[in-house]
């Protein structure tokens, strides 16, 4: 079986892969995918493969938007972030789904589920998705994150929260105040819980709140360099593929 991984948090798509072969060896990653732009050239230049894994939010969008671009009867198994919510939204629409952080039983249930079924597959219907999407988020924002370190407890507000960042595998909370707490999510998960008006993922290792951000400095070819504060350790560039989004979300 020919699969193609599309999914822009390295880790997820290589925890994916390796659920896959441990299901089925002898099953092909042909690619893996982290944006709507490079699924649309992939599927523009390759035949299709007989399976895609689908994150919801990808480095230049919703990964919805591919089948705008594309007329395509591709099999879709979608992983999402959600909550429950938006699991019951996607059961109701007939679209498979893996609700993050993947098990590995409910991969294998997906994957016999589509093989059991093999009926040519519709083309998803992006506007009730994305209304779904509208109606499921409102309320189901993070007000606060718990976060444990040691023996103790700390309860952060979503209002204290500066920004986000992902280093060696782990995922980071940065307050206001400058204080680095980890947390037990990865930032696709995040961007699934944290309201778009207040936050942007500018890249694959941060997601910033809007008062955080001090400054925006131009450089060539189009590049934008952030000054957050409190300051972060490495240098914040916003992906070239998110420019423009991000120049409308900070003009809100």
């Amino acid at each position: 079986m020919n699969v193609i991984i599309i999914e822009d948090e390295d880790r997820n798509a290589r925890q994916l892969e390796r659920l896959l072969k441990k299901y089925d060896s002898s099953i092909h990653i042909l690619a893996q995918l982290p944006s709507v732009t490079k699924t649309v050239e992939w599927l523009q230049k390759y035949p299709l493969p007989d399976l895609a894994f689908m994150d919801i939010h990808l480095e230049d969008g919703l990964s919805f938007r591919i089948f705008e671009h594309l007329t395509l009867t591709l099999p879709v198994i979608f992983t999402t972030a959600y909550d429950e919510y938006m699991q019951k939204a996607f059961k109701v629409n007939s679209i498979d789904y893996l609700l993050k952080p993947i098990g590995y039983e409910e991969l294998v249930a997906a994957v016999e589920k589509f093989k059991t079924v093999r009926s040519p597959p519709a083309v998803p219907d992006l506007n009730a998705l994305l209304q779904l999407i509208q109606k499921t988020q409102p309320g189901s924002y993070r007000e606060r994150f718990m976060v444990t370190i040691g023996t103790k407890i700390y309860s952060v507000e979503v209002t204290n929260v500066a920004y986000f960042h992902s280093e060696e595998k782990a995922t980071f909370l940065v307050s206001k105040t400058g204080q680095l707490l980890p947390l037990e999510y990865s930032l696709d998960q995040l961007s699934a819980v944290l309201n778009p008006a207040q936050f942007f993922r500018v890249n694959r290792q941060f997601i910033v709140a809007r008062t955080a951000i001090q400054a925006v400095h131009a450089y060539s070819a189009g590049k934008l360099k952030l000054d957050l504060l409190p300051a972060s350790r490495q240098e914040v560039f916003v992906s070239l593929s998110r420019l423009s989004e991000f120049k409308d979300w900070l003009g809100r």
